[in-house]
């Protein structure tokens, strides 16, 4: 249906014609399903996955059943079987933890609760360099702590003048995602909002500020925002210093941080108990066996 909607640009049209996406907007979907080359590899293969889906035994989403149950309903309605199994950072949990070369859990062990911004973008794609030089800036300006695990010379994006012995953080080239986010002193996520930092970050009980590049981190950002209420995002969509020192202090400094940290604990509570013995993601899986062993 969505294909033979296509739009100059898209607009900022509502998807309130799609059961359950009221409040996402044509520019939060991928490129290739209403606006762009319709023709493109990614188009042809999200068309056929369409077509494919519901033809599935069971379809199986790293999510938890209390997430999202609006659009939960739209995609029983369409698949034969919808199997929540998540989030996959609870339960694929290790007994040996990732290593911590660069010792950013010792150095998160010295701040205080909620203080601590952590930076990271995935691994496909860095903002551009007029956005790094802003976020530096921000950074510079702030003075809050942060953990950023960037691969790169941060020093060729500092304000002229500056150092990387200015800024009050740690620069790293690999940090153990899940265990940072999980150290009482991080009180803010800045992440492209992929689906699987976004999880992280849910279990972990941390808001967000999304910088967006592409695929699903758009639909991802809205989720975040306008759905859940547990982060916020650019306006305009990039990182400017304005805008990064305002995201910033929102979170960290004013009463709808707070909100937003209660609302991300309330899933965080939700998620922990959907991975539990008896709950909704253990029920899943216990499903998925009996499909594939039948």
């Amino acid at each position: 249906m969505l294909r033979g909607q296509q739009g100059e640009g898209g607009g900022k049209q509502a998807l309130d014609f799609l059961p359950g996406f009221s409040r996402y907007q044509i520019p939060d979907l991928p490129e290739g399903v209403v606006t762009g080359d319709l023709d493109s590899q990614v188009a042809t293969m999200l068309h056929k996955m369409g077509q494919k889906l519901p033809k599935a035994a069971a379809v199986v989403i790293n999510s938890f059943d209390d997430l999202a149950p609006e659009i939960d309903n739209v995609l029983k309605s369409r698949f034969k079987r919808l199997l929540n199994y998540g989030p996959k950072s609870l339960i694929s949990e290790s007994p040996q933890l990732p290593k911590d070369d660069s010792g950013c859990l010792e150095w998160l062990d010295k701040h205080k609760p909620a203080s601590v911004i952590y930076i990271a973008f995935g691994t496909a794609l860095t903002p551009p360099p007029h956005e790094l030089e802003a976020l530096a800036q921000a950074l510079t300006e702030t003075g809050f702590p942060f953990i950023w695990s960037f691969r790169g010379n941060i020093e060729d994006f500092l304000p002229k003048g500056y150092n990387k012995g200015c800024l009050n953080g740690k620069i790293v080239s690999y940090a153990p995602q899940m265990q940072v986010l999980r150290h009482a002193s991080v009180g803010v996520f800045l992440t492209h909002a992929g689906w699987h930092s976004v999880l992280e970050s849910i279990a972990a009980g941390v808001p967000m500020i999304c910088r967006p590049f592409f695929a699903d981190n758009m639909l991802n950002m809205r989720s975040v925002v306008a759905v859940w209420g547990i982060g916020t995002k650019f306006e305009g969509g990039v990182i400017t210093k304005i805008g990064m020192v305002k995201a910033l202090e929102l979170v960290l400094k004013h009463k709808e941080g707070k909100e937003m940290r209660d609302k991300i604990v309330a899933l965080k509570n939700l998620a922990q108990q959907a991975v539990e013995s008896n709950g909704s993601s253990t029920h899943a899986f216990n499903s998925l066996v009996d499909i594939v062993t039948k």
